[in-house]
């Protein structure tokens, strides 16, 4: 409790000061401090110190991915899907309504055949498009023999 003295008469005031909005404006702030340090972790990125610091003698080298710079993109649109290797577009069109799995299942092995050591694929889809058309490209990549699968996001289709 606290005491306040007036002026000329010597009386003294009691009052109570309110705690509660100081309690929740540091609730707030706490709470703002944790949410934003999670997010100051996620936006670091891991150096090792093989990059700067000295390399030690049985670090074997980079391994570099045979194929890598060969693009392997599957775009699902609307209307089909739409198979890019390298430079080379292949489309698949709907069948009576429905996309046709069985076809580019087939293709995806075939060019597995043909490049087997691409091991990476890209699979990029229209927003409106219900997230079912997602997982089943990305099964069609997999058996295919495609395990390192990236979702490209952001770009109009």
């Amino acid at each position: 409790m606290s005491e306040i003295e007036s002026g000329g008469g010597g009386r003294k005031k009691n009052f109570e000061p309110n705690l509660v909005p100081f309690i929740d404006l540091m609730s707030v702030l706490i709470t703002f401090l944790l949410i934003t340090a999670v997010w100051t972790q996620v936006s670091m990125i891991q150096i090792g110190s093989s990059i700067y610091g000295k390399k030690s003698a049985n670090q074997p080298p980079p391994e570099i991915q045979p194929e890598a710079d060969l693009v392997l993109k599957l775009e699902i649109k609307a209307n089909g899907y739409f198979v890019t290797v390298g430079k080379q577009l292949t489309g698949f069109p709907l069948v009576s309504g429905e996309y046709d799995e069985k076809s580019l299942l087939e293709f995806l092995t075939k060019t597995k055949q043909e490049h087997p050591g691409k091991k990476d694929a890209v699979i990029m889809m229209a927003d409106e498009l219900p997230y079912e058309r997602l997982i089943q490209g990305m099964d069609s990549f997999l058996t295919a023999g495609f395990p390192a699968i990236s979702v490209a996001t952001g770009g109009p289709l």
